[in-house]
C-alpha cells in the first residue's frame, strides 16, 4: 500500500497566492512529488522546503513517500499521470531502477524535475548538488586532520543510489592523491543510524585501536558510528565526518563530539525544485541543471548554521 505522507492543499493555506492566480487568469497548479524515504531527516527537510515554497506560490503539492522502493516510485508516478498533474518532482530512489518513472513522465509530455538525486534517464530539469564534492570536502578534512597518514573506514549509503555512487567517486579521488590514507574496510549501512552503529561495533571488534578515521556518506550513519565509538571509549582517537548537516550532526559538532559534517542545502534544493517545476509548467525560461554547493562545517564554522 502506498503511504501518502502529505497532501498539501495550499489553496487553503495560501489564499493570497491562489487568489492572485485567479485574478490573473492563471490555471491552478498541482505538482506530484515522490520522495525517496521520509524516515530520513534530510528528506524531511526537503519536503518542508518544498511545502514552504508551494505555499508562497499558491501551488498544490501531492506528496508520496516511496519508502526506498524504486518500484513503488514508478507506480506513484503512474498515478500522478493518471491524475493529470501539471508536473512531477522526483527524488529518485535509484539511478537505474527509478529511470522508468522519468521515462513515463517524459513520454506523457509532463515536466519532471529530479531533485537531490539523479537517474540515467534524462528529466526535464535537475536540482541538487554535486555529491562527489561533498566527499572531496570530507576526505580533504580527514587527510588534513591526520596529516595525510592513517587508517580509514568508509560507510556507504544504499548501493546504486546516485549519492552513494558519486560520494564514493569523490572519496576515491582524494584517496588517490593521499597514498598515506589506507582504507581498512568499506561497507554499506544503507543511510541508517542503527545499521551504522551495528556495523561500527563490528569494525571496532575487528580493528580496534588501529582506526584513525571514519567517513560516513551521510550524517545518520555518522551519528551511528559516533555512538558506537563513544560506547567503546575510542572516540577521542578517531576522526568522524558525515554529510548533510542534519540537526543532530550540527549539535554534535557544537558539542565537539562529531568532528565535521558537510552542509547540503535542503531548503534551497526543495524551494528551487518547486520553482523550476512551476517555470516548466508556464513555459518560462529555466535552468535545466541547478547545482547548489556543499560547505564543510566544523566547530569553527558551525555557528553559521
Amino acid at each position: 500500500m502506498k503511504r501518502v505522507i502529505a497532501v498539501l492543499i495550499v489553496a487553503a493555506l495560501c489564499g493570497c497566492g491562489r487568489q492572485e492566480a485567479a485574478r490573473s487568469g492563471a490555471k491552478p497548479i498541482t505538482i506530484g512529488v515522490s520522495l525517496l524515504n521520509v524516515s530520513n531527516e534530510f528528506i524531511v527537510m526537503l519536503n518542508q522546503a518544498m511545502a514552504a515554497k508551494a505555499k508562497d506560490l499558491g501551488v498544490t503539492l501531492l506528496v508520496n513517500d516511496a519508502q526506498g522502493s524504486a518500484e513503488r516510485q514508478v507506480q506513484q508516478v503512474e498515478t500522478f499521470l493518471a491524475q493529470h498533474v501539471d508536473a512531477i518532482i522526483l527524488n529518485p530512489c535509484e539511478v537505474e531502477a527509478s529511470s522508468p518513472a522519468v521515462d513515463k513522465a517524459v513520454a506523457a509530455g509532463i515536466p519532471i524535475v529530479n531533485m537531490n538525486s539523479e537517474t540515467h534517464a534524462a528529466p526535464s530539469a535537475f536540482v541538487g548538488s554535486r555529491d562527489e564534492e561533498s566527499a572531496r570536502l570530507a576526505l580533504e578534512y580527514i587527510a588534513k586532520r591526520l596529516n595525510g597518514k592513517g587508517s580509514l573506514l568508509v560507510m556507504d549509503g544504499v548501493m546504486g543510489q546516485a549519492a552513494q555512487i558519486k560520494r564514493e567517486q569523490g572519496a576515491r579521488e582524494i584517496l588517490a592523491k593521499t597514498p598515506g590514507l589506507k582504507v581498512l574496510a568499506e561497507q554499506s549501512a544503507e543511510w541508517d543510524r542503527a545499521k551504522a552503529m551495528s556495523l561500527m561495533e563490528n569494525w571496532i571488534q575487528s580493528y580496534g585501536s588501529t582506526i584513525d578515521a571514519v567517513f560516513a556518506q551521510n550524517d545518520e550513519m555518522a551519528m551511528g558510528a559516533l555512538l558506537a565509538l563513544e560506547r567503546a571509549k575510542l572516540k577521542d582517537k578517531v576522526v568522524v565526518v558525515g554529510v548533510d548537516a542534519i540537526a543532530d550532526a550540527l549539535q554534535a559538532v557544537r558539542e565537539n563530539r562529531l568532528d565535521a559534517t558537510v552542509f547540503q542545502d535542503a531548503r534551497q534544493q526543495g524551494a528551487s525544485a518547486v520553482e523550476t517545476a512551476v517555470k516548466l509548467i508556464r513555459n518560462q525560461p529555466v535552468e535545466t541543471q541547478v547545482y547548489i554547493p556543499f560547505r564543510l562545517v566544523t566547530k569553527d564554522t558551525v555557528g553559521q548554521y
